[in-house]
């Protein structure tokens, strides 16, 4: 059948779409900036009908409408990937619930789930002369969620990035049981945690100076790694490859400097490799058909051995605090959820496995509460109910805006002296008394 012919036999309203969904289903949203628009406000007109519903998503840029819904806790459960802001706010509400994972290990889950979804519904690129719908910069886990899933709707939009990567890409029509056409809604920006601060620069400096011209680069969101990526782009560094999970703007800026080739790389050469990416427009504009850009399943992104493959690999992610034993915290504040671990263990494995590689956990050495408290981030030990992302054997450079330290191989007090040493200088007498009381300390230590 030619393609067209069989689009339009497929294409529906949203309305007509969510009525397959039923109580008791498991529905997936996509991920990112492929959470559907037109389908969601379809769907939120239906959930007062439904209840137990289950949906499945992460990294939220615009509130759904199946949020603002009366009473959501009574119809859906919300169980997210990778927490943000939206979200977080939802837990309170008691619909909204972090599902634990490592990022490099999701296309499997859905593979071995007990729980497929019934319905996949989200946003897709228009469809090409072969019949494929493009995930846009959202491959992350999505071939394995549309290869599990009963029915697979499609929204439409015109204004998806068209991403080009090799497998794991896109859905074919033959797969996909309903079209819908939305409004064509502009991508949902993501900024990077705003202009880089003093404290941001600061870190930024100790790290660049780590990194050898030919590396391969990996960065986190958030000022920090985006304030390194500036710096890149303003360096003289030069021939440095990109294969990370989350692609941001700082890369676009390095690559329009004329930083990255890609030639050094050791598998995917010329290449920048990534599992899901969001930004501004610029990005947007700049991966849409970009033969430079690769989009791949997270499987692959995150896999230790493809990051190990390449030389140098300097992966670069913030962390929320860290305690005097090393170990790192960059998902929760005590028991409440703030993001995910996402695939920073990933990164920090496969990074110290690289030849040359170097992994950096970067935070700022003091954060200021809301009653105007300054308090330090790195902790005697974590605070009850802290999640640690990385554990102390695995963390290799711990940085602030007060230096650079290699924690890899240190004893306790060694590496206890080592993370003092980066503090606050207004913490570090009463970090060192804390480390006497836990046994960590030799009176031979530098005070």
């Amino acid at each position: 059948m030619d393609f067209k012919e069989m689009y339009s036999q497929k294409l529906v309203s949203a309305d007509e779409a969510v009525k397959v969904i039923n109580s008791g289903d498991w529905v997936d949203y996509g991920w990112c900036v492929s959470t559907p628009v037109a389908l969601d406000a379809a769907f939120a007109k239906r959930l007062p009908e439904l209840t137990d519903v289950n949906i499945r998503g992460g990294i939220l840029c615009h509130v759904p409408e199946i949020y603002k819904i009366d009473n959501p806790a009574e119809h859906f459960t919300w169980n997210s990937w990778h927490m943000g802001g939206i979200e977080r706010k939802a837990i309170a509400q008691g619909f909204s619930f972090y599902s634990p994972i490592r990022y490099s290990e999701l296309p499997r889950y859905y593979y071995e789930s007990s729980t497929p979804p019934r319905v996949a519904m989200f946003q897709v690129a228009p469809m090409d002369n072969h019949g494929f719908f493009n995930f846009g910069p959202n491959a992350s886990h999505m071939e394995a969620c549309c290869k599990m899933a009963d029915i697979i709707i499609v929204e439409v939009n015109q204004n998806m990035p068209r991403c080009l990567g090799g497998f794991g890409e896109g859905v074919h029509i033959n797969d996909v049981a309903m079209i819908v056409e939305g409004d064509n809604p502009a991508i949902d920006e993501l900024g990077g945690g705003g202009a880089a601060t003093p404290v941001d620069e600061a870190v930024a400096k100790y790290i660049v100076n780590e990194i050898p011209d030919g590396a391969c680069l990996q960065l986190g969101i958030g000022g920090m790694p985006n304030a390194v990526g500036s710096l890149i782009a303003k360096s003289d560094l030069k021939d440095l490859g990109v294969h990370t999970e989350m692609y941001v703007d700082a890369f676009v800026d390095i690559a329009k400097a004329g930083k990255i080739t890609g030639t050094r790389k050791g598998i995917d050469k010329g290449r920048q490799v990534y599992a899901f990416g969001a930004g501004t427009k610029k990005l947007y504009d700049y991966v849409n058909d970009n033969p430079e850009c690769m989009s791949a399943p997270v499987s692959y992104t995150n896999d230790i051995r493809s990051i190990s493959a390449h030389d140098n690999f300097m992966s670069i992610n913030n962390a929320v605090d860290i305690d005097l034993y090393g170990q790192v915290n960059a998902e929760s504040a005590g028991t409440k959820q703030i993001s995910g671990a996402g695939g920073q263990l990933d990164f920090v494995l496969g990074a110290y496995l690289s030849n040359g590689g170097k992994s950096f956990i970067c935070m700022s050495s003091t954060f200021t509460t809301k009653d105007g408290t300054v308090q330090s981030r790195i902790k005697p030990t974590l605070s009850n109910g802290s999640i640690v992302t990385d554990t102390r054997a695995n963390v290799h450079y711990f940085v602030t805006e007060y230096g650079i330290v290699n924690l890899k191989g240190l004893s306790a007090w060694q590496k206890a002296e080592a993370i003092i040493s980066v503090a606050h200088p207004d913490f570090r007498d009463s970090l060192v008394a804390e480390a006497e009381k836990l046994k960590i300390w030799r009176n031979s230590n530098k005070k």
